[in-house]
């Protein structure tokens, strides 16, 4: 049998707790990118639209797509920035903060279920290990030549 990659591992895990979370933002008509971008944005201050992409990892276009949907829906409003005119803050509308609320639940309760399955060494270990991982990324440490 051939040994998985650490791609594999990680691209595999990513993929079923995507679709996990898919699945439970699906039961409240949502999906996982809102309910990422919902507890990403302040629910007392508001948000800065700029900031939000870097916060969530995001392209602008699919961002824009997302904000797009979120306004449709109803979970957030775009206000002018007061102390800055030529920006925008997101701020999530009553139904944005009960949908917030219930994608922190779906968070926590994963959250839970995994500190309940896995030792407190083993989850300190996984975190070091996925902490290296980015760090080798972030500081372009494997893939660092300048393409011509």
């Amino acid at each position: 049998m051939k040994e998985k990659t650490i791609d594999y591992v990680l691209r595999a895990t990513w993929m079923a707790v995507s679709k996990m979370y898919n699945e439970e933002a699906g039961k409240a008509g949502s999906t996982m990118a809102t309910g990422f971008a919902l507890l990403s944005i302040d629910p007392e201050k508001g948000t800065p639209s700029t900031s939000l992409g870097p916060k969530m990892g995001m392209e602008a276009t699919s961002l824009s797509r997302i904000l797009k949907s979120m306004e449709e829906k109803g979970l957030i409003i775009r206000k002018k920035n007061p102390l800055d005119g030529r920006s925008v803050l997101l701020h999530l509308t009553d139904f944005g903060k009960e949908m917030r609320e219930y994608s922190k639940g779906v968070v926590l309760t994963f959250d839970e279920a995994v500190k309940d399955t896995i030792s407190e060494e083993d989850l300190k270990t996984f975190i070091n290990v996925a902490d290296s991982i980015k760090e080798l990324i972030v500081t372009k440490k494997i893939y660092n030549q300048e393409i011509i």
